[in-house]
């Protein structure tokens, strides 16, 4: 079962290839280069690759403007580096996933250039079309700092077109069955090259109502049918959905309790309460969360993260919430996005405090849920903020300190993308050297994701939220095949005393720490007591004496 349902324990990891590393010295990553570092992420313990855009474009929105659904652009390969690529990951036992772009397409696509041709173009209804602009709404425009509509004039055949997010992306019509068809066929072409799946883009946004027309289908008929569809071609094959809404919308895209649409789940919510959480040093907008958080169908799966690679939305936040985490992690007006986010990566924003960095990661793979982690973010690389919007999260990746910090042999002038500079450049921030360190992030989220997959629990389990008796500290149980594991993180700096109760568990039990020597005592009513140092973090496996796991002291 566990191997039938590889994502609900999956390590994810998100790259780009265009940015993660080059292989043929002209200043851009491509596949070859990616090949050439799989090994990281295989001693790393990656189950699962997550491959942003690598599509033909013209590259005005990092990729996600896309000209061909069925091609690599020639900057970063051919298909044939692409099926080599997918050969050793497979080889590696790492699947991989891709991004499906599939709300728009760029305007230089050969559909929307035959579709804007004429009205009676074949094309034409693969796009969607008014004579006058419908009225906007300010808050569904995706990027208000570069667009003031959601509809753009088409000079030639004197109609408006719609575009969710930049004007030169037109939305596709899947209300269109020959459109539906064809996101299909995208889907089969790749999964016969070897994708495991799927990551959706914008999936709120990929089947919506935005004419009076009143023609589009269901949405989550949609979705159930392009399920089936990924099931039908390999039974194993995953949805990785971006579903950005509250919980009670959100948990609709999942198939409420059928699980027949989106197979995992971003969790924005509870990403976001973290950070009011850290900016607090207070557990509980964290723990409600939580709390609150719906069940995932059986076969489903939350996906938790620490940040992706857009903007750290906030945009579930209040106001007044949204505020706290700006003072506290991104002060200044640069370092923020659209009114609603971060441009910055978690390092910084912590202003470097390694121990502080560490606990947040531990918390991430210990909240329940499937982790998802972004390229960089193993050895606590930092953004560039001179670069342009979300683009400062999304700089070349950090392999040794020498030039280029080892992403490309290329002159530095061909190197298009600036990498961080000062504490956060390659000088500093290195694979090289965290591979050589046993303090050090890399080697704190290798051992993080060993002990991850050793606790399913964590994926699998029910979980339970506890009282940990002091605000700082967030607390969680998680219980599966009459199996518990424990996990305790104190957000704040200052060293605590935490008591916790553990229904179900008395003094035939001890709770063994699985990141460090030690094992606590539990009595007969069911109570642990422990201290917990600034910033630490302690994840506890519940067995009998016999059968704890032995402290290296005792091994030696």
């Amino acid at each position: 079962m566990t191997s039938d349902l590889w994502w609900k324990n999956a390590v994810v990891y998100c790259l780009d290839i265009e940015t993660f590393a080059d292989g043929n010295g002209d200043g851009i990553g491509d596949f070859r280069g990616a090949i050439q570092r799989i090994d990281h992420l295989d001693r790393m313990g990656v189950t699962c690759i997550w491959l942003m855009p690598f599509f033909p474009t013209p590259d005005k929105d990092d990729g996600y403007d896309i000209t061909d659904f069925y091609n690599v652009d020639p900057r970063l390969g051919t298909l044939g580096d692409f099926v080599e690529f997918m050969r050793v990951a497979r080889d590696r036992g790492i699947r991989v996933i891709a991004d499906l772009v599939v709300n728009h397409t760029s305007d230089r696509h050969p559909w929307f250039k035959e579709a804007r041709s004429s009205r009676d173009s074949r094309y034409r209804d693969w796009y969607i079309w008014s004579d006058k602009p419908e009225p906007d709404d300010p808050k569904g425009i995706v990027f208000p700092d570069k667009e003031d509509s959601l509809w753009e004039y088409d000079e030639k055949t004197e109609q408006y077109y719609y575009h969710r997010f930049y004007r030169f992306q037109p939305d596709l019509n899947t209300a269109n069955p020959e459109v539906q068809d064809e996101i299909s066929r995208i889907l089969g072409f790749w999964m016969e090259l070897g994708l495991s799946g799927f990551r959706m883009d914008a999936v709120p946004f990929l089947v919506e109502q935005v004419t009076d027309s009143g023609d589009l289908p269901d949405p989550h008929e949609f979705f159930a049918c392009l399920r089936a569809f990924l099931s039908r071609r390999d039974g194993s094959a995953i949805l990785l959905g971006e579903v950005n809404l509250p919980y009670d919308d959100l948990v609709r895209y999942f198939g409420n309790d059928l699980g027949d649409e989106i197979t995992m789940c971003f969790d924005f919510i509870t990403m976001q309460r973290t950070y009011l959480s850290l900016a607090r040093n207070d557990a509980g907008p964290l723990a409600a969360a939580l709390r609150e958080r719906p069940k995932a169908p059986k076969d489903s799966q939350w996906a938790t993260f620490v940040r992706n690679h857009d903007e750290l939305t906030l945009d579930k936040l209040n106001d007044a919430e949204r505020e706290e985490v700006f003072a506290a992690f991104g002060p200044d007006k640069d370092m923020q996005l659209f009114g609603r986010g971060l441009r910055r990566r978690l390092p910084t924003m912590l202003g470097g405090d390694l121990e502080r960095i560490k606990m947040v990661y531990s918390l991430l793979f210990s909240l329940p849920g499937t982790p998802v982690l972004f390229y960089g973010e193993e050895i606590g690389m930092g953004e560039n903020l001179e670069l342009e919007g979300r683009q400062a999260v999304r700089t070349p990746m950090q392999w040794t300190p020498h030039r280029n910090g080892g992403f490309s042999d290329a002159d530095p002038s061909k190197v298009q993308i600036p990498m961080p500079t000062g504490e956060y450049g390659p000088e500093k921030v290195n694979v090289s050297a965290q591979e050589r360190d046993p303090d050090s992030l890399l080697s704190w989220i290798t051992r993080l994701i060993r002990h991850y997959r050793d606790c399913p629990e964590f994926a699998w389990g029910e979980y339970t939220v506890l009282d940990a008796g002091v605000d700082a500290v967030f607390a969680h149980r998680a219980d599966c095949d009459g199996e518990t594991v424990v996990a305790v993180h104190n957000l704040a700096e200052t060293e605590v005393e935490v008591e916790i109760t553990l229904d179900g568990l008395d003094s035939s039990k001890v709770l063994t720490d699985l990141l460090v020597d030690g094992t606590v005592e539990i009595s007969d009513s069911g109570r642990a007591r422990f201290p917990m140092g600034g910033y630490g973090c302690r994840w506890f496996r519940a067995s009998t004496p016999e059968t704890a796991p032995a402290d290296s002291a005792d091994v030696s």
